[in-house]
């Protein structure tokens, strides 16, 4: 915690230590890999590992907590990431919307490439060429997304479920391997 340099990263390294001890995790429980991306160590009699995702966005942290692999992306609403959409996904699924929710929705897209991206954590993944969202509706809270990746043995991809909230004004977004 001391050698953080920044408040903010300070504030998310401990919150997520009290979301963990919340539901009976310790810190020792949480370790990292190579690539950093987080794990939990089994508890007790568990013969399944647990698979565990964070996120962090200005004054909010979040975990999730899944028996299969799971991504999760946390993102405040800006007005960027509709100016950068373009970088990073389909701007046709944007037409018809109001500005608003245009926000809202390349939001939730961007969540939903960087939860992916949490799930394979492969050097190389690119978000506009690699990882494809079908068009949803905001109002369904779901959403299904592919990726398309050149280590990937199946031409077709690998198929993501996607469940997606907002509070406030943040979106919350988890990716699910689609378990066939």
């Amino acid at each position: 915690l001391e050698t953080m340099k920044s408040e903010s990263h300070q504030k998310g390294f401990l919150a997520v230590r009290m979301l963990l001890q919340h539901i009976d995790y310790s810190d020792f429980d949480l370790f990292y890999d190579e690539f950093g991306k987080p794990h939990l160590k089994p508890q007790g009699c568990s013969i399944k590992d647990v698979e565990i995702s964070i996120s962090h966005s200005n004054d909010f942290s979040a975990i999730a907590i899944s028996d299969s692999k799971v991504g999760l992306d946390l993102e405040q609403l800006k007005e960027k990431a509709l100016r950068i959409a373009k970088r990073f996904m389909d701007v046709s699924h944007l037409e018809n919307l109001s500005e608003e929710e245009k926000i809202k929705k390349a939001t939730v897209v961007w969540g939903i490439k960087e939860s992916i991206f949490k799930i394979k954590n492969e050097k190389g993944i690119s978000f506009p060429n690699h990882i494809f969202e079908d068009d949803f509706s905001f109002e369904d809270k779901k959403a299904t997304a592919t990726l398309k990746f050149n280590n990937n043995p199946e031409v077709s991809g690998e198929k993501f479920q996607i469940q997606f909230d907002s509070v406030e004004d943040y979106i919350f977004v988890c990716a699910f391997e689609d378990i066939k």
